[in-house]
């Protein structure tokens, strides 16, 4: 093998070996390194003992696997395989091979193996323990040439009794049927998400927008533009660190962005070695250290976001008033809040922007206070806005921008009373989907132990006749099978209160206890005209 690598670049780094006294540290180097892009790390050779053969994910870049011996467990040797074929597997096809010598008897034994493993698979789905506990107790005393035939007979020979497959294969038919249904609720879970997002009127490019507007008013330059990766639009995030009175704790923040140590320790020298990586919106298509995903959930959004979250007006700062041009013909004013509600021990169960947006004229020539738009003419002043933010364009000379300051207090009080109203009505909507939701999501909860009673049931039912005449291979198979059944007696015992309690904590969990609707922003719309 080495002299296959022998003179290519950086070849001393190429292979490495993962054993039992590899180190916890140099472990998660080794599978960092391994599954990342060929470009950017030289090795590509893992040896492994089965150490590795469970808790590992190796295919990022790999989708060929040498076993060098075969265990004589089979589920071992599933378990092996399992490290490159699993899912966000980039390649169609992955092939496990295994060393066979047609001169040597022995080797019959292993390729009978082998064969009894993807047949077992692909008639079942998996290993069936039983089966397993019987190749392996064949097994048990080794491999010798004079009991080659015998071992090749008995492994090949090994299968459940026809009442245990039919039973296995009502199971897997079940299993299939689950399957069927979760993948229902799965693409019904997609709608309720694309729906949620129609709702909030929030994308990716929403979402970068935000974080880079956020990043600018810190000061700090915003996202640029870095090519692709994976066919998704890659950014680069500013060093915020690097930057005149950088706030210190923004150091451990950036350390989501930047590539796990591979020691392990996160400390200076790590911080000044590693760049802060690049940064996506769309999930990758496969697994890499190259990029980090940026989501609502992330700890750097967060904090960003937060900046627009946290609280509105405050005494007299005024940096969330702003002003834009429209094209319009008419001066408009649109006041934006933030309504919040909150259920038991303040838990936030709903988050909402409330707008209101009125004609605008100067205070000095105002014969009543400003005074909202229907329904039809705020609609339209949010369209006027988002086209407005859209374009940004600051041609407003200092004179008008001057008049608008002045205004701002004035337009806060008069409009104020109008957003708490447009918030409370809001609210008692809100409130009562939510109140829908809770019944919903209880209801469902009923149904589920429901459901779930009745299998246990028919479980517990249907192992009567097998706890008689099953023939148990050894201990281990007996305890558990009284273990299997002492737990869902006891489930049964005490599914009849989870039947009460739940559904009432499901619906007292959406019943809305406090709310609060506050101010966060100011927007002037001035026409281009003047």
């Amino acid at each position: 093998m080495e002299d296959a690598i022998a003179h290519s670049d950086r070849e001393e780094e190429r292979i490495a070996v993962f054993h039992g006294p590899t180190p916890l540290d140099k472990r998660e180097a080794i599978k960092l390194a391994f599954n990342e892009h060929p470009s950017k790390d030289p090795l590509r050779i893992l040896i492994c003992n089965d150490a590795a053969r469970e808790g590992l994910n190796l295919q990022a870049h790999c989708f060929n696997l040498f076993h060098f011996d075969v265990p004589w467990n089979p589920s071992r040797l599933e378990q092996r395989n399992g490290r490159i074929d699993r899912k966000l597997q980039p390649s169609d096809t992955v092939y496990c091979h295994y060393f066979v010598y047609t001169q040597r008897l022995e080797d019959r034994v292993l390729r009978a193996l082998v064969r009894k493993t993807e047949t077992i698979r692909a008639e079942l789905g998996s290993l069936s323990q039983v089966i397993d506990t019987r190749l392996s107790k064949i097994l048990k005393d080794g491999i010798t040439r004079a009991d080659t035939g015998k071992l090749v007979s008995e492994i090949e020979g090994a299968d459940l009794e026809q009442e245990r497959r039919a039973t296995v294969t009502e199971e897997l038919e079940q299993a299939r049927e689950r399957q069927q249904d979760l993948k229902r609720q799965i693409d019904g879970l997609r709608t309720r998400i694309q729906d949620a997002k129609d709702w909030i009127g929030l994308d990716t490019d929403h979402l970068r927008e935000a974080l880079s507007c956020s990043l600018e008013i810190m000061g700090a330059k915003p996202l640029k533009p870095e090519g692709t990766e994976d066919g998704a639009a890659r950014f680069q995030f500013p060093n915020l660190q690097e930057r005149y009175g950088a706030d210190p704790s923004w150091m451990t923040t950036l350390d989501a962005l930047r590539e796990p140590p591979k020691d392990g320790i996160r400390g200076n020298i790590w911080r000044r070695e590693s760049p802060i990586r690049p940064v996506v919106f769309e999930p990758p298509k496969e697994l890499t250290n190259s990029v980090v995903q940026l989501h609502l959930q992330h700890r750097v959004v967060q904090r960003l976001l937060g900046r627009f979250t946290s609280q509105g007006f405050v005494y007299q700062d005024l940096s969330r008033t702003c002003l834009a041009q429209a094209n319009d013909a008419l001066a408009r004013v649109v006041l934006l809040g933030r309504l919040s509600l909150y259920g038991p021990s303040a838990a936030r169960l709903h988050e909402e922007m409330v707008a209101v947006s009125a004609r605008w004229q100067p205070p000095d020539i105002r014969k009543s206070p400003l005074v909202p738009y229907k329904q039809a003419g705020e609609e339209r002043a949010m369209r006027i806005l988002e086209g407005a933010l859209s374009n940004p364009s600051s041609d407003v000379s200092p004179q008008i921008k001057a008049q608008l300051e002045s205004a701002i207090t004035r337009d806060i009080e008069e409009l104020l009373p109008h957003l708490i109203s447009r918030g409370e009505e809001i609210q008692e909507e809100a409130a009562e989907a939510l109140t829908k939701r809770g019944s919903i999501e209880s209801e469902e909860m009923v149904r589920v132990l429901e459901d779930q009673r009745a299998r246990v049931l028919k479980q517990l039912d249907d192992t009567k006749v097998i706890q008689i005449e099953f023939a148990f291979d050894d201990d281990q198979e007996r305890k558990q099978f009284a273990a299997n059944r002492k737990y869902w007696e006891s489930w049964l015992l005490n599914v009849d209160g989870e039947l009460e309690r739940e559904p009432r904590r499901i619906r007292e969990f959406y019943e809305v206890k406090s709310s609060r609707i506050e101010p966060v922003g100011l927007v002037y719309l001035w026409p281009f005209t003047g």
